[in-house]
Order: structure tokens, then sequence, then C-alpha cells
């Protein structure tokens, strides 16, 4: 069986020629036959019916997508274009389904951050581009000091409202380029590439500024101090994330224990 790429090489190898006086009647052999596309159609749904990776079930369908807009070349579905065109929209519906549920998949639904699985996405993506550039990768571990007991004063609601609260503290204090998501409970994980430990240092000091200037008001409107403690690290070259989040996990422990609004580096 052929492979997707191989399938997609054999559309796309006539115009990869290069040559500018390339006549028509060279371009049309390269359009699909209504039974070539068929053919590929079923390729590509075995391709789907084996994984559950949805990124690569959109990839399949945008190939799928390209072959469907070929057709609109062909002479053999000159009389079909409509349905071509239902084609193509079902095809694009789909594809916008798919990145709902991709995005569901990797966000925390409360407070709207990435979720865990998010952040294995994004932590392979900065870390393979921090060992090409050779540029520094910060690891960032959040957790709100006392929440436990904010939970058992002032209830569930309030504790959700704080999380809240505090992912929206932390998207406004970090560029775009930076990755937070909710790591579990009320702990958080802060990616900052091409960020050095001392520059990650006054990020969580800005973050606890920032909190004590800015509680949060309970359900009589009275404000509820919040404070956090926070462990940093610099992930070191081809360090696989495990490691890394252990050693800053150790830090924060280590904060955790010294007190309140405390900051624990490890090196």
């Amino acid at each position: 069986m052929q492979t997707l790429s191989e399938m997609r090489l054999k559309l796309v190898k006539s115009s990869e020629v290069g040559e500018e006086n390339e006549t028509s009647e060279e371009s049309s052999k390269a359009l699909l036959t209504v039974d070539e596309y068929y053919q590929h159609a079923e390729q590509y749904a075995h391709e789907i019916r084996k994984t559950h990776d949805v990124n690569e079930i959109i990839r399949i369908l945008d190939a799928v997508l390209s072959e469907t807009r070929d057709l609109h070349q062909s002479d053999e579905m000159s009389n079909s274009r409509h349905k071509i065109s239902d084609t193509e929209q079902k095809i694009e519906s789909l594809k916008h389904e798919l990145a709902l549920i991709r995005e569901l998949v990797h966000t925390d639904q409360m407070t709207g951050l990435f979720n865990r699985r998010g952040l294995d996405e994004h932590f392979i993506r900065e870390a393979a581009r921090a060992d090409r550039s050779k540029n520094p990768l910060c690891v960032i571990l959040i957790d709100l000091d006392n929440f436990k007991e904010i939970n058992e004063i002032y209830g569930y609601p309030f504790g959700d409202n704080v999380l809240i609260s505090l992912a929206r503290t932390i998207k406004n204090a970090l560029r775009p380029t930076d990755v937070v998501a909710r790591y579990g409970g009320e702990e958080f994980i802060i990616l900052l590439p091409d960020t050095e430990i001392n520059d990650a240092v006054r990020i969580i000091q800005r973050l606890q500024r920032m909190l004590a200037s800015n509680p949060v008001l309970n359900k009589d409107n009275q404000p509820v101090s919040i404070t956090i403690s926070g462990g940093v690290t610099l992930r070191q070259t081809d360090e696989h994330q495990h490691t890394v989040i252990k050693r800053v996990d150790e830090a924060l422990f280590r904060a955790k224990n010294t007190g309140l609004s405390q900051i624990e580096v490890a090196l």
C-alpha cells in the first residue's frame, strides 16, 4: 500500500520539474482521475482508522481536501462541480470540529490554560528549538500558598475563582512566546524560552507583586490576599522533560518548606 507521502509525491511531481515552458497538456496529465481519487480516499480512510492522533487526522484531511480541489480541474468531473464543492465544505467542517476537539484535549477547562497534555506537546517543541539554537529554556513551577485552607475557609467556588484569577495574572505577565499550563490542582508550570535563571526569578517576583496588589474578593466583597511560592530551573541541553520537572519540583518543595511567598532555584 502506498504511504500518504508517496501518494502526494505522485500528485505534485510534475509541478516540481520547475520548467516554465511546461505545456498545459503535460500539466493535465498530473490531474487525478475519478478512479484515482476514490482509490486514494480509501487509502486515506484506512490511515485515519489506524491513528488516534488528532493532528495526524487533520493532516490527512488536508491531503484529501487538496485532492478534492484538484478535481475542479478535471474534465471528467466538469458536470459534478457542485458535488465537489459540497465535499470540500464537509471536509472543512470536519477539520474545524477536530481542531476544536484538539483544543479541548490540550486545554484545562477551568482556567483556559494548557493542561498536562498541552504542556507535553509544547515542551517537546520548545526543547527542540532550544537545542537547535543553543538558547536557554527556563522552567518555573508555581504553587498557591495555603490553598487547602482557602477552600476550607471560603469554599470551593471561591477557590476556583482564585485559580482563574491566578491564571489570568500569569498570562498577563508573560510574553506571547511563553507557555503556561495548569500542572495539577493549584500548581502551574511556565516555560520561558530564551530566558536565563535570574530573569525567570524576576518573573516570579513580578507575579508575587501583581497578586499582592490585586487581592481576590470573597462573597462578602472583602479582599483575600493570595500568595505563591515557586521553583525555577534551567533545562540542560538534550535534557528530558521528566528530569527537568523533577528538579524544579524539588526546588518548589524547598520553597514551600521555607515559608510563604518563597522562591528556590535548582541548578
